[in-house]
Formats: structure tokens, sequence, C-alpha cells
């Protein structure tokens, strides 16, 4: 049964692009067939991150209100076969988009793939409502500062409030994806260690990206840095998430600094 998923946060800057992007590879690496689609619509930036952008002919909006196909406008992965992109588009307004057309492309969608991951616009506006509007499940992305958090508190309660789940009375799963974390800056007090992220959000840890300049590199060359490097501490952070939301269950670690040498690895440990 296809899953849809809204990759979300109040504050923009914070990592949904590059995180819709790599859970994408890292589940259609997992097997699974995956389309990403961008609902930041004037902006676009999803199809720069997967390395489309000179493939883009048609988009989001232009299945929405009927004026191409859906498969038109879906763009398939060169480096992965099951995994494809829908992209936004760079010239239209998000009010372009509609909820008849969205719940239109979604059901389509559904037939298609095992996993629909929606990259949502920041903030609490239309575009973002539409995105997590359909979604099963929900990654709230956040760093660790106190701005960052305290936004994210409040798309977990629009995620509890303006969904068709919330709508229904069930519940939406929501899972907390913390990016940019730096140990020693945090032990530091220059960030928020994660244990208060957890205390002030009060949802699952799905996992803990580390502040690595990798991640910046393969946005740079249009590549998920699940692809563009592997081996990486943010792509094992990424794969190991994607793992998560598929139920296999995964101790979430902190991850070391290794440039910081014994004492970051003392900060390798177990999240609480």
């Amino acid at each position: 049964m296809a899953k849809v998923l809204v990759v979300t946060s109040g504050k923009g800057g914070v990592g949904k692009t590059t995180s819709t992007a790599a859970l994408g590879a890292a589940l259609a690496q997992q097997g699974k067939n995956v389309v990403v689609v961008d609902f930041d619509v004037g902006l676009r930036n999803l199809d720069l991150v997967m390395g489309a952008e000179r493939r883009v002919v048609y988009d989001l909006i232009n299945v929405v209100q009927g004026d191409a196909k859906l498969a038109q406008a879906l763009i398939r992965d060169k480096r992965i076969d099951n995994l494809c992109l829908l992209p936004a588009s760079q010239t239209r307004d998000k009010d372009a988009l509609t909820e008849d057309g969205v719940a239109r492309v979604m059901e389509e969608l559904k037939e298609k793939f095992d996993w629909i991951i929606c990259d949502s616009p920041a903030g609490i506006e239309r575009g973002a409502q539409l995105a997590m509007r359909h979604a099963d499940v929900a990654v709230v992305v956040t760093n660790p500062e106190v701005s960052s958090v305290r936004d994210s508190d409040r798309i977990i309660g629009m995620l509890d409030s303006k969904t068709l789940k919330a709508e229904r009375g069930e519940r939406m799963e929501k899972h907390l994806l913390l990016t940019r974390y730096d140990p020693l800056r945090a032990e530091r007090g220059d960030m928020l260690k994660v244990d208060d992220v957890l205390e002030i959000l009060s949802i699952p840890l799905l996992g803990i990206i580390p502040e690595s300049q990798e991640v910046l590199r393969a946005s740079n060359i249009g590549q998920p840095v699940t692809v563009s490097n592997i081996s990486s501490a943010p792509a094992r952070a990424y794969i190991d998430a994607a793992k998560r939301l598929q139920g296999e269950t995964l101790v979430v670690t902190i991850p070391a600094d290794r440039r910081a040498g014994l004492f970051g690895k003392l900060f390798g440990r177990r999240a609480a």
C-alpha cells in the first residue's frame, strides 16, 4: 500500500529539500518505487538537488490544472530507475494549486509508487497545508536552535489539525529529523542538545544528520548525498532514517565529529 510522506518545517533553510532528495534516494536504493514531489511553487529547488533542472518540461501545476498528464511531468532519475521527480513550477503562484487537483494527483501517484514524498515549502500558508494534507507520515525537519524548534512545534500542531487524517480523527505518524547537528557546539551551549529538542517537541527521533560540507557538496553537484557519497556520515544517517521509516528498529546515534579526535568520539553515543 502506497504511503504519502511530507517533509516539513516552519522555518526555511533547515534542510527539507536536501532531506527529501536523500530520503527518496535511500528508499529507492532499498527497493521501493519512489516519487519526490516539489510543492515549493515559485521557487523550485528539488530539481536542482536531484540534478534534473534541464529536464523539466511540465510540472505539478500543469498536472493539477489538467494541462499535462502525470506521465508527461514525471522525470525518471538517471541513476536510480525506481526514483522519479515531479517538479514544481517556477513561474506560477502557489494559489494555482487547488485542493481537488492535488487530491487527484495524489490518487494517481498512489497507483504507481510505494512512497510519495512531498517536499513542503517553509511556513504555514496554503502551499505547506496542501503538501501535508494527504500525508500518512510526516518528517519534521529542524535545526538545533530555538527559533527552528519553536516553528517546528507549530507545524506539529498543524499536522494534528489540518490534514485529512486529523479530520478523520486518526493519528498522524510524526518523526523528528534533526539536521546540521554539531556535538561539540551543543556541548559548549552554542546550540540545543538532542535531549532538549526531544523534550520540547515530544515526537520520535528519526535521525540526526551531522553538520557536514558533504551535504552542500552533494547539492551543488545535483545529487542526493545518499548517492554522491554513500559512505559519508550524513548519507549513513539518511539511509538509517529510511530504514526506520519502513519499520526497522535501529538505534539512533549522535554522530561524532571526526575532526575532533578523541573528544569528538566521546559524543558518538546513543541518543536518549
